[in-house]
């Protein structure tokens, strides 16, 4: 236990598994109280009790724009603050780029981009008046361009531009707005690797470090130094939390 986040109140789209439980898990024992957002009730409710009083569990579509206040409301309501915001969650479908349809770039950019746009403009009011923190997640599929990913990389290099924007914008009210890219053994990451060996060989061998990184060991401490006073000198930046696989330059 620590008290990096003492004080802090934190909201964690996509709270209920991957690095999305991590951050929770993560934030939670540095202090931080956390409403966390996620569509699977039956995982977000075993979350909220395995952490206790310091987190809040709510079931909401982030792919609709009108749950953005609810869900800045209901942490505010809970907990009497905001501030720290990780947009987390997002979902999306694979497939080759000719192949792509209205309705993949649609989810991807609903649950991905738009419900990281929607959340930020909600909560800055809070963020403002807490000179607060937010946490977007890119990913290595946007950097590298990997194939079959067109929704979910168009969604996540979007989700760097206006974090960049959002960064030069909010500076002066001192609300620092930063990137993870991360590389973890999610569930998600598990099934596509046991779904194509071949292409999780070589993902394995693309990365220096020789492992993928662990929710809340190698990610979630990331979030924390960027949600801590630590991490106050930090604005407008993609941290590669990869492993080494991206060297950004």
């Amino acid at each position: 236990m620590g008290n990096r986040l003492a004080g802090k109140t934190a909201i964690v789209t996509g709270g209920a598994g991957g690095i999305g439980r991590g951050i929770v898990r993560a934030f939670t024992k540095q202090g931080a109280n956390v409403l966390f957002v996620d569509i699977n009730e039956e995982a977000g409710k075993a979350l909220a009790e395995e952490v206790g009083d310091q987190a809040r569990f709510i079931s909401l579509d982030i792919s609709q724009q009108e749950n953005a206040a609810k869900i800045v409301a209901a942490a505010v309501e809970a907990f009497g603050r905001l501030d720290v915001l990780v947009n987390n969650a997002h979902a999306s479908r694979q497939a080759p780029f000719v192949e792509t349809t209205q309705e993949h770039m649609d989810l991807s950019m609903n649950t991905g981009f738009y419900a990281t746009f929607w959340l930020m403009q909600a909560a800055y009011p809070q963020l403002k008046a807490n000179e607060g923190a937010v946490i977007n997640f890119a990913s290595g599929s946007g950097l590298r361009g990997m194939p079959t990913q067109t929704s979910y990389a168009a969604a996540k290099e979007a989700i760097r531009g206006i974090s960049r924007v959002a960064a030069n914008e909010w500076a002066v009210d001192n609300i620092n707005v930063n990137i993870i890219s991360p590389l973890a053994a999610t569930e998600g990451v598990q099934k596509y690797i046991e779904a194509n060996p071949e292409t999780g060989a070589q993902m394995l061998a693309n990365v220096p470090l020789h492992r993928y990184g662990d929710p809340e060991k190698d990610i979630a401490p990331v979030a924390v130094f960027l949600a801590s006073e630590d991490g106050n000198y930090l604005t407008g930046q993609t941290i590669m939390a990869d492993g080494g696989s991206i060297m950004m330059r």
